[in-house]
């Protein structure tokens, strides 16, 4: 069987290419995560991974598609060996079928998290660099009107309103919430 997996990292991004790729190569099954790569904690990569038997090949239209760091690509392809499965990366022409594949994604993996990780590099020493500037505060807190956030909280905890009813009344997300709630030890 042929089994594609498809991963964006956000909901604004578009999965059409990818699904273009398992179209093309007539997948019979297809699994598409919008979550980071950073992890395998994805619930389509999980129902993959439990999905896919013996005989079966897995595509994906690039390997950091699977995986954003060596060490998780090649614990899931290790995954998918165990299970007599190989992958198959269409961007890169790489087979895990054959040993010069195998190699080839440790390698490709390593440059992933290369990748990534002089990224996120540059991303912190800019950041440095603005801050010595005074050109970058950080995240700005969210200001709130206290005496409505009160007033609200007082109806939340005397049960005439949900909790999410009152983060929706106080145009809170939930984190945000709960950590003013505590700093207003309400």
């Amino acid at each position: 069987m042929k089994v594609f997996y498809a991963r964006i990292s956000t909901a604004e991004q578009n999965e059409a290419r990818q699904l273009q790729t398992a179209q093309e190569i007539n997948a019979d099954k297809i699994f598409l995560d919008k979550a980071s790569g950073k992890n395998t904690e994805r619930p389509e990569l999980k129902k993959m991974l439990d999905f896919v038997r013996e005989g079966d090949s897995l595509y994906s239209s690039d390997f950091s598609r699977l995986a954003r760091n060596a060490r998780d690509l090649l614990s899931i392809v290790e995954q998918l060996q165990a299970k007599g499965v190989h992958f198959v990366s269409m961007k890169e022409s790489l087979d895990t079928g054959t040993p010069q594949g195998r190699f080839m994604l440790t390698v490709f993996g390593a440059m992933a998290e290369l990748k990534r990780e002089t990224i996120l590099q540059r991303q912190k020493e800019g950041i440095a660099i603005a801050k010595a500037a005074g050109k970058y505060k950080g995240r700005q807190k969210q200001r709130i009107d206290a005496a409505r956030f009160m007033a609200v909280c007082a109806r939340w905890r005397a049960g005439e309103i949900t909790a999410v009813k009152a983060m929706e009344l106080t145009g809170l997300k939930a984190n945000t919430f709960y950590r003013r709630v505590k700093e207003f030890n309400i």
